[in-house]
């Protein structure tokens, strides 16, 4: 890979920061858009699968070996969610921002003729003095603290924060440093340079100097941010880095990216039949994300990169479950096999991701391991300051998520599971309203063995043994009226510790019900 060397990135920023001998780790984390947790060759469940075998991702398997593999991570089932529990360590249900945002003072919520949705935070979050922007949520976030203790941070690719038109859209206003080809924009108009990376709302901008030219999307990023690892090592060696490396890969729409697809024909091991343009297309997102983890991996891996290689941490994380509506074969049932639905529902699909960690000296003596703790996307922001060995900072928000470092430390140590996962949806997402596929206005939680789900419109509640039943195709609601009673309790309590909004209904103006409530009815 040839990366030419932007002149003067640094000359701002360094002058007003002053060298500091490196004593904490560089930081990599590596999010992928829109990838279930079996859009991979590395298997995240007991066993190797069909839809394991359709894709290639070597490069993730590399990183499997050097590390460890995580098999219970999870995240929200919408990126601007998960976007903004990632960088405020703070659970949706309490930071508001429940869908994703893109215009100002828009909701990107469908219609319904039932139910009125609440005012949620639908300019997402911005930086913590700027509390005068309606709808949406000042916060202290991940980067600014990383920032102020020393760390260069560089932000490349999909953001996703705020809205059109706010603070919050410019990553450079949340704490970044350097911010490569971020803005409100939830996806690319384009992978192609040849279509300048789109136009409008979703044009990704910053990458000009590549238009005309057939650099993928996904490699431009790339090359840009290995330039820029380049240009800070020369200007200031021993500052650490963060580089929240975040592709716009694999989201819609799925251009050819044609140094894959070629690797995509022949009879799908899956479906039994080849597959349709659009899902080679989306199988060589896939292969073309891997080859940007690959280019990474090989960088901290050249000579003379010895001491880089030995003083960074790399995590891999997707922001939400795998599309699965119009996807080739069962939507529901293959896309994210053997989960059920994918991306937007509040099955398993939609929310269960592939992640990775690789700590030098740390992940060493269990390369090639797993862990079956469960995380949640919230947990990140105290996890990678603790990794930064960052103590005593303040922050704006209550930060819900727990730090998963000690047990990549120590894997047999365990988080508590019995710590409830939450969701919370009380929105209406516009590629689907189908609740028997678990889309619509929904909270959740994950506690043990069991899943349950509310859905607020119809104030049904539906309860899975998901050890036993992966697919989630057994609704244990209607025989275990005291267990759904228990949990509907516990998740009520989340939701109310949170300051969750709940929708209510047009007819009579009145909230609906909390799901304790519905169990009493």
């Amino acid at each position: 890979m040839n990366r030419i060397l932007p002149i003067g990135l640094f000359a701002a920023g360094l002058c007003t920061h002053a060298a500091m001998a490196q004593d904490r780790p560089n930081i990599i984390l590596f999010l992928v858009d829109d990838m279930g947790w079996q859009e991979t060759s590395v298997p995240f469940h007991e066993s190797m699968t069909d839809l394991n075998r359709r894709y290639r991702t070597p490069n993730m398997e590399r990183m499997a070996e050097m590390g460890v593999k995580f098999t219970q991570a999870y995240a929200c089932a919408i990126s601007s969610p998960s976007r903004a529990s990632l960088m405020t360590g703070m659970n949706a249900a309490r930071h508001g921002v429940t869908n994703w945002t893109l215009e100002y003072n828009t909701k990107t919520d469908a219609e319904s003729p039932d139910i009125t949705l609440p005012e949620w935070k639908y300019n997402g979050i911005q930086p913590e003095d700027e509390t005068d922007i309606p709808h949406s949520t000042p916060v202290t976030p991940l980067p600014q603290i990383l920032h102020d203790n020393g760390y260069f941070t560089i932000h490349c690719g999909k953001a996703h924060f705020g809205s059109l038109d706010t603070p919050g859209a410019d990553p450079c206003n949340l704490g970044f440093d350097k911010n490569i080809a971020g803005g409100a924009n939830g996806g690319p108009g384009s992978y192609l340079a040849t279509n300048e990376f789109g136009s409008g709302n979703f044009h990704v901008s910053g990458l000009e100097k590549y238009y005309g030219t057939d650099t993928f999307l996904t490699e431009a990023l790339t090359l840009e941010a290995l330039a820029t690892l380049d240009s800070l090592r020369t200007a200031s060696p021993d500052r650490p880095f963060y580089l929240y490396m975040s592709h716009y890969a694999i989201h819609a729409p799925y251009d050819a990216d044609k140094r894959f697809t070629g690797n995509y024909t022949g009879i799908d091991p899956q479906l039994g039949t080849a597959l349709n343009t659009a899902e080679v297309n989306h199988a060589a997102l896939v292969e073309g994300m891997d080859k940007s983890l690959g280019d990474i991996l090989d960088y901290l891996s050249e000579e003379g990169n010895e001491d880089l290689a030995a003083n960074t941490i790399l995590i891999f994380m997707s922001d939400n479950g795998g599309q699965g509506i119009g996807r080739q074969g069962n939507g529901n049932r293959d896309t994210n096999a053997p989960h059920r639905a994918g991306k937007g529902s509040a099955y398993l699909g939609g929310v269960h991701e592939p992640m990775m960690v690789v700590w030098p000296g740390i992940t060493d003596g269990h390369r090639g391991g797993t862990i079956d703790s469960r995380v949640m996307i919230e947990d990140f922001f105290p996890t990678i300051l603790e990794m930064a060995g960052i103590t005593g900072y303040a922050t704006r928000q209550h930060v819900d998520g727990r730090s998963f470092a000690g047990i990549i430390r120590q894997p047999d140590a365990r988080h508590d599971d019995r710590h409830p996962l939450v969701w919370h949806f009380p929105n209406l997402w516009g590629e689907s309203q189908d609740r028997s596929e678990g889309y619509g206005a929904y909270s959740a939680m994950l506690k043990g063995d069991y899943h349950i789900i509310y859905f607020w419109e119809s104030q049904e509640l539906r309860l899975y043994d998901i050890t036993d039943d992966v697919g989630e195709q057994n609704d244990l609601a209607p025989d275990n009226k005291h267990l759904v009673r228990e949990l509907a309790g516990e998740l009520t309590d989340s939701l109310k510790a949170c300051g969750a909004q709940r929708p209510a209904y047009k007819s009579t103006g009145q909230l609906i019900p909390w799901p304790d409530e519905a169990c009493a009815m």
